[in-house]
């Protein structure tokens, strides 16, 4: 079994850094001949874990399939003087390969008692408002601008595991242990992209109303409520993305959502409808009480489609019933709107409740997102990038 270590100057790149690799913490990524414990065997193991100012990169490497034991002991050994584990889709692939080759191994192992950071699990919830073509570790690299040396994939280097074990050459040793190496350097360059998910899960420093004037492709003159957000870490990158009447934009330490005012009489739907006559010459509704006295002709039975009055103004979308009252276009929409007050605007309280019932709405695919001519411009960047 070879050892491999390397020593380079670290500094975190941002706060986020910081926060989640600290010295407790460690980096990890396994090299594997295949998906299955089971049949395949696991030839290399690489670390990351900074002390001070300097990081280092430690590698265990079997040379043949009949050091994995060995392998898996040593980083073992290497995980006892750490209480966090970071990785790319550790949750999903590795940890259960190594637990599974402990068990074949019967080697003590204590990997429920860490706390876990998985950054392709963070980023995946997500995905839908990054856009990217996949979420491969290397095309979260190509995201972020990170540059690569490894022109191979993992799965291609299988083969090339194969032939080192019946040709021990240097030059093939050097392909193997360069993929892995890159593979945990970059890890923490990656953490930044993870400010997008504290974002969505409604983790920043404050947030502010206002409203603008702008104009439309018509020529006509709308308005617009503008919350402008402060995020607890900086993006490393711009996106952006329209969602019906929203627009998203983050960029460095600036946060915006803009949300299109729908300026129109909309309908407000009395509860109870079987207590109210529906009045189709004024076109609303009005209780038992007091539509008792038209003249039947000119009343009907309210349904609950036509148990409404309408009320003109300013309105802002809402997903679900998150200000009262609430207001539709007609009974079945699914979006409800809610009035932009002077009450609104200067309370703190709904704002933020707002942003946060916003961010919640794109989170979970309430409203249909649809690519900024920016995004869609990056995302063919990656297509053609990934397939040269």
């Amino acid at each position: 079994m070879k050892t491999i270590v390397h020593e380079i100057p670290y500094s975190p790149a941002s706060n986020l850094d910081e926060e989640i690799f600290t010295a407790s913490s460690v980096f990890f990524d396994i090299e594997t001949t295949g998906f299955s414990p089971a049949h395949t065997s696991l030839y290399l193991i690489g670390c990351a874990y900074h002390i001070e100012q300097m990081l280092y990169i430690k590698q265990f490497f079997a040379e043949t399939p009949e050091e994995e034991k060995e392998v898996l002991e040593q980083f073992l050994l290497l995980l006892d003087g750490f209480d966090t584990i970071i990785t790319f889709n550790g949750i999903g692939f590795d940890i259960p390969y190594l637990k599974a080759k402990c068990n074949t191994y019967e080697c003590n192992e204590h990997f429920a008692d860490f706390t876990y950071v998985d950054i392709f699990k963070s980023i995946s919830q997500i995905k839908h408002i990054l856009q990217l073509p996949n979420y491969k570790q290397k095309t979260i690299e190509a995201f972020l601008g990170i540059g690569r040396n490894d022109l191979y994939s993992g799965g291609e280097l299988i083969e090339i595991y194969h032939s080192y074990t019946k040709e021990p050459r240097p030059d093939k040793l050097e392909i193997l242990l360069l993929h892995n190496y890159e593979d945990v350097l970059d890890m923490p360059a990656l953490l930044p992209v993870l400010s997008y998910v504290h974002l969505f899960y409604g983790q920043y420093l404050s947030c502010s109303a206002s409203v603008s004037e702008y104009t439309d492709y018509k020529q006509q003159e709308k308005k617009e409520l503008i919350l402008s957000i402060e995020p607890e870490f900086p993006f490393p990158k711009h996106i952006s993305c329209r969602m019906g009447s929203v627009y998203f934009y983050a960029k460095g330490k600036k946060c915006t959502l803009s949300v299109r005012l729908e300026e129109d009489a909309l309908k407000y739907f009395f509860p109870n409808y079987k207590d109210y006559y529906y009045l189709p010459a004024e076109d609303t509704a009005m209780h038992k009480r007091v539509a008792s006295y038209v003249d039947k002709e000119h009343r009907r039975q309210a349904t609950s489609a036509t148990c409404y009055t309408r009320h003109k103004g300013s309105f802002l979308p809402q997903y679900e019933e998150l200000i009262s009252p609430s207001f539709k276009h007609d009974y079945k929409e699914k979006i409800s709107y809610f009035e932009l007050t002077e009450k609104f605007l200067s309370s703190p309280e709904l704002i933020k409740s707002y942003v946060n019932h916003l961010l919640e709405a794109i989170k979970n695919k309430k409203i249909k997102i649809k690519l900024t001519s920016y995004q869609a411009q990056l995302n063919c960047e990656f297509l053609l990038l990934f397939s040269t």
